[in-house]
């Protein structure tokens, strides 16, 4: 008998990292490979950080990409970290947002960057390699 939605033991899913890139911290969304969430995290930008970024990310499964915005800017440490690591990274242009009050964040939210950051990372013609990352000199 077949249970559907049943995961056998031998299945690894492979994991897409998404990751909204700030001076301070980022926020990343892990997706599986049918573009599931699987969680959100929040890490400072230290090599620490980086280090617990992509530890979590492999606790779901072994990461196949991240989409990261900003590789040679404020994501430039954490993309050469990633490299270094083995990941393939992917520059993700920053999500375009309506014009927002001064008052309020509306439309806006570093989780939904993150995994818009990673959707972008799934999909061949919304992602580009980021070759200014190795030379970049942010954190």
């Amino acid at each position: 008998m077949t249970t559907i939605g049943a995961e056998r033991p031998d299945t690894e899913v492979a994991v897409i990292l998404g990751v909204d890139t700030h001076l301070d911290s980022h926020a990343a969304v892990a997706l599986d490979h049918l573009g599931r969430r699987l969680g959100e995290s929040s890490v400072p930008t230290t090599v620490k950080g980086y280090e617990r970024l992509l530890c979590w990310a492999e606790d779901f499964g072994p990461v196949r990409c991240a989409g990261v915005e900003g590789t040679s800017s404020y994501g430039a440490g954490l993309t050469r970290h990633l490299r270094a690591s083995g990941v393939e990274v992917l520059e993700v242009e920053r999500p375009k947002h309506r014009r927002r009050s001064s008052r309020s964040n509306v439309g806006k939210s570093d989780p939904s960057d993150a995994y818009s950051a990673a959707r972008a990372g799934n999909r061949p013609e919304k992602r580009r390699a980021c070759p200014r990352a190795a030379t970049a000199a942010w954190r």
